[in-house]
């Protein structure tokens, strides 16, 4: 039977993290700063798990996945593997009754995302994808912007992810079985962002350049809608860039500076382009203990999705990016099973 623990005795859910890498790391540092209860991890070798939960102070340490999962003092599992992995490891933690926080990319494709949000559905319990921009302050600040009409009617969103990664062959960015490629790693995020001002596209239009290994390095794409708004996207992995966003209104724009899906400040101005806002506020850490409290939220609340990233919009922008790949011929292992 699930197990639907209620955390401490002070209420405090229990977190297990599921893979030890630099992205967990991450996380469970802005949950340890900001006064989460972390639990546990687990990983492949207990070697490294224990490595992981000394350098952290975490109690327990598993050398398995499945391990992690079955502690009855874990409620809540995070998964921060790779993404070729996130539908195994999802499901896994699900079956053991956990509620789950699943790095993004949610999953490879839609198939696997609707899998686990079926899942999830099923037993009663929370899933959640650690889309962590979504959470941050100046996110939430803009979305009160966009819903008291400050933009006026809003055209246009333009927000880019361009980075200089590693460029060996066989890291993970590069190889085709592990889901490599600048979309699902960098372009989820405006990707993201485009579906959260105007929800999903009608159409889009996309062009990409691929590595020699056969993943794309670069890739760009209009969002059309219904009432001719358009949302331009893209993403670049071999490529820096300085990684801006704006959201475009007939009474007015809004302007994210450098890293905008970071916690970053932003200037909003009016049509002549006078400034009449400026929005900058400090965030502790990186900012992902957001994601980890409003998952935390749906769990005393006893709620399985918020308007906020519905276990459904996951799956709608699982659907978009595997429109996307479609047209540039960017296949994956995990497309070809039924």
């Amino acid at each position: 039977m699930p197990n639907h623990n209620s955390g401490t005795s002070d209420g405090q859910l229990r977190w297990g993290i599921l893979g030890t890498g630099f992205i967990a790391g991450l996380q469970v540092q802005d949950l340890l700063d900001n006064g989460f209860t972390v639990q546990a991890a687990g990983s492949r070798s207990l070697e490294t798990s224990r490595a992981f939960t000394n350098r952290y102070g975490i109690a327990t340490a598993y050398g398995s996945y499945e391990d992690l999962v079955a502690d009855p003092d874990v409620d809540v599992v995070y998964v921060a593997t790779p993404h070729v992995f996130h539908h195994a490891n999802a499901l896994l933690a699900l079956n053991a009754g956990k509620h789950v926080l699943v790095e993004k990319p949610f999953t490879i494709n839609a198939r696997e995302a609707r899998d686990i949000v079926d899942l999830a559905a099923e037993k009663g319990l929370v899933v959640l994808e650690a889309m962590w921009t979504r959470f941050l302050p100046h996110m939430a600040h803009l979305r009160k912007i966009l819903a008291d009409g400050l933009l006026g009617e809003v055209r246009k969103v333009v927000a880019s992810h361009n980075q200089d990664l590693p460029k060996d062959p066989a890291h993970r960015l590069n190889d085709p079985a592990l889901g490599g490629g600048a979309l699902l790693d960098l372009g989820v995020y405006p990707i993201s962002f485009a579906f959260d001002v105007f929800g999903a596209p009608q159409r889009i239009l996309t062009s990409a350049a691929m590595t020699t290994t056969g993943v794309d390095r670069q890739t760009a794409a209009i969002f059309e809608y219904a009432d001719g708004q358009q949302a331009l996207v893209d993403c670049a992995l071999d490529s820096a860039g300085n990684n801006r966003a704006a959201i475009i209104g007939t009474a007015g724009w809004v302007e994210i500076e450098p890293v905008w899906y970071n916690p970053a400040p932003f200037t909003r101005y009016d049509i002549s382009g006078n400034v009449v806002e400026r929005f900058d506020q400090p965030v502790k850490g990186r900012g992902m203990q957001y994601q980890a409290a409003e998952l935390e939220r749906l769990v005393r609340e006893g709620a399985t999705a918020r308007d906020l990233l519905p276990p459904g919009e996951s799956v709608a922008i699982m659907a978009a990016m595997d429109g996307i790949r479609r047209q540039i011929g960017l296949v994956y292992d995990a497309d070809r099973q039924l």
